[in-house]
């Protein structure tokens, strides 16, 4: 997409993030935050962002690891990850791309929802002056159990040293049967297996333990006061409903919207009610 305007982000480890700005049309009217998922980079939102009021300002990243961005000390070697040093790099990215003085609003997808909580988690005070309202979309707070596939733990401990993208590995009959609803339209599907097939599978493998390990219903006690929108499709396998109805029941101010028939990448099946929600919470 055009007119993203590129950045790098230098963690306090070294990790070397890709940050991309959408710059407001006229007179701006604050400053959005969005981080993608697992196995996917800053490429997952654009479909929200297409629609997405222009007069937003819209910073997006790729995750450590994803996209272009490295792991610590500018390695592609996976090591030990964790949720709680993705929110590390959210507040990197938030101190280094956003005004100082502005609040703002938050959105992540799948792991992206994680890093905002992990967020909170490590600087509850900073979190509730800087953000103004949060959007998690398709997300949990903890109770990942994986999909249940015999040795599923072990055949990702070993991905963890194969550093050749996941390629063919990924197909898009498969990704639609993991990822998407009823109905997905095959240009979605396609679009997000190109994205998942640039992935190195020690990233695949190296995440998964990081995930499986997630746990921040802790930090929902820092964002009691912050307006919250959590939205899930009722047929997304990856962070079924009944985890964002875990983080809505411990949010008073959290909304949450189930949509029939659609499945875990709601950026791409259901962009227009995602930047709604966005847009809500920045007006």
């Amino acid at each position: 997409m055009s007119g993203l305007h590129v950045h790098r982000v230098t963690t306090d480890d070294g990790a070397l993030l890709s940050a991309y700005i959408r710059e407001p049309v006229g007179a701006p009217t604050g400053t959005v935050v969005l981080g993608h998922g697992w196995i996917l980079d800053h490429r997952s939102w654009l479909p929200v962002l297409r629609t997405l009021d222009p007069s937003l300002r819209v910073v997006l990243w790729d995750q450590r690891g994803h996209g272009s961005s490295t792991l610590a000390g500018g390695s592609r070697k996976v090591g030990h990850q964790s949720i709680k040093r993705l929110g590390a790099d959210l507040r990197s990215v938030i101190s280094e791309l956003t005004p100082a003085d502005e609040q703002l609003v938050l959105g992540g997808h799948s792991m992206g929802g994680m890093t905002i909580l992990a967020y909170a988690g490590i600087a509850p005070e900073e979190f509730a002056a800087r953000v103004r309202g949060v959007v998690l979309v398709s997300t949990a707070a903890g109770g990942l159990r994986g999909t249940g596939r015999p040795g599923e733990r072990r055949v990702m401990s070993a991905l963890r040293h194969v550093g050749v993208p996941l390629g063919r590995g990924m197909t898009e009959k498969a990704h639609r049967a993991a990822a998407f609803g009823r109905g997905a339209d095959p240009a979605d599907v396609h679009d997000a297996t190109v994205i998942t097939r640039g992935t190195r599978l020690s990233v695949v493998g190296g995440f998964y333990d990081a995930l499986m390990q997630h746990d921040e219903v802790a930090a929902l006690a820092g964002m009691q006061n912050v307006p919250t929108r959590v939205l899930v499709g009722r047929r997304d396998r990856l962070t079924p409903p009944t985890l964002a109805q875990r983080i809505a029941a411990g949010l008073p101010a959290a909304e949450l919207t189930t949509f029939d028939d659609l499945g875990h990448m709601l950026p791409w099946e259901a962009p227009d009610q995602v930047a709604k929600a966005i847009e809500d919470l920045a007006r």
